[in-house]
């Protein structure tokens, strides 16, 4: 949870890819401050940063291969600071989740995805299908037929743990007016041609 600690809301304006698409002078930043045109990023990689869809099954098309969610962990935690992007005060409890997205077939990892979720906020039988990990966020919010909405928040790079280069989008859905869920995804460079 300590990655987004610290985060201020953006103006509207501000955030990447709310009306568009195209950004025509775009970059991403790292953590070490070096910069990347989103000219320079391959297509695809482009068009994943930007979408408001289901990743998982963009991927599926994308690669044609159908994809598990491997859930590594998942806990509750109590906020030790605020969290303005899901309105989480200091002592609010969180599930926090961390999972890859992985080919079936060839058990490659295509994303990876860190999720915050307030779970008091969710429907009783979403909240009990993603405790009991049985499909992805995204396709438990198609398949449970609830409303909601997802906005950009940030986009940037990264490194994944494995010490890889990776580029990220961190964004929030948003479920009865209120935001619920925070994912950020990891898409590795080297998987999707670096720059």
């Amino acid at each position: 949870m300590h990655r987004y600690y610290g985060r201020h809301p953006f103006a509207a304006e501000e955030l990447p890819f709310r009306r568009d698409g195209f950004i025509r002078a775009g970059a991403i930043t790292g953590l070490a401050g070096e910069r990347l045109a989103l000219s320079q990023l391959p297509p695809f990689l482009r068009a994943l940063l930007a979408t408001d869809g289901t990743v998982t099954k963009i991927l599926e098309a994308y690669f044609w291969e159908p994809l598990v969610v491997e859930t590594l962990e998942q806990r509750l935690e109590t906020a030790t600071e605020p969290v303005p992007w899901l309105e989480i005060e200091r002592g609010d409890r969180c599930m926090l989740r961390d999972a890859q997205l992985r080919g079936s077939e060839s058990g490659r990892c295509f994303a990876e995805a860190f999720s915050l979720i307030r779970i008091e906020f969710i429907p009783d039988d979403f909240r009990q299908r993603l405790i009991d990990r049985e499909i992805g966020i995204g396709v438990l919010i198609r398949d449970s037929g609830l409303e909601s909405y997802r906005e950009v928040l940030d986009i940037g790079l990264d490194r994944l743990a494995n010490g890889e280069s990776a580029v990220f989008r961190t964004y929030r859905i948003i479920i009865a007016r209120r935001p619920v869920i925070l994912i950020t995804e990891y898409f590795p460079l080297a998987l999707y041609g670096k720059p």
